[in-house]
């Protein structure tokens, strides 16, 4: 059974930077789907990142597009999500998820769609 585990949150200030990781306890990053999440306090989830192992092009909210970026680790096992330039309004508890299906584009934002998720990682950005 895939499990998932996200590290690396914290307290930043603004315009600093962060990087989470997102470690499976299998090659579980070689195929399918995965993607970074996050929800603040009230609010609902929000999609960050989606990458496709099948294809080269990790697709990017809006509000990261930019400033965050998705790397794997050559054993396959570790996703990082590199923030840069961080706002207050990053501030959230961070989550990955994963599918081994290849999701279509406009599937990419609904949370139902990936089968398996971490516990989440806070990350907090002073103003």
């Amino acid at each position: 059974q895939v499990r998932l585990v996200e590290s690396g949150g914290g307290l930043v200030q603004t315009g600093g930077s962060l990087t989470l990781s997102c470690t499976s306890n299998e090659r579980t990053f070689s195929s399918g789907t995965m993607a970074w999440f996050r929800q603040a306090p009230g609010k609902e989830r929000e999609w960050i990142v989606t990458r496709r192992w099948a294809f080269s092009t990790p697709y990017y909210a809006d509000s990261v597009k930019g400033r965050f970026t998705i790397t794997r680790n050559s054993a396959r096992d570790t996703v990082h999500l590199q923030m840069n330039n961080l706002k207050p309004e990053d501030t959230a508890t961070y989550y990955c998820a994963t599918t081994a299906r290849n999701l279509i584009v406009s599937s990419f934002a609904t949370s139902s769609n990936y089968d398996t998720w971490g516990p989440g990682t806070q990350v907090t950005v002073g103003s």
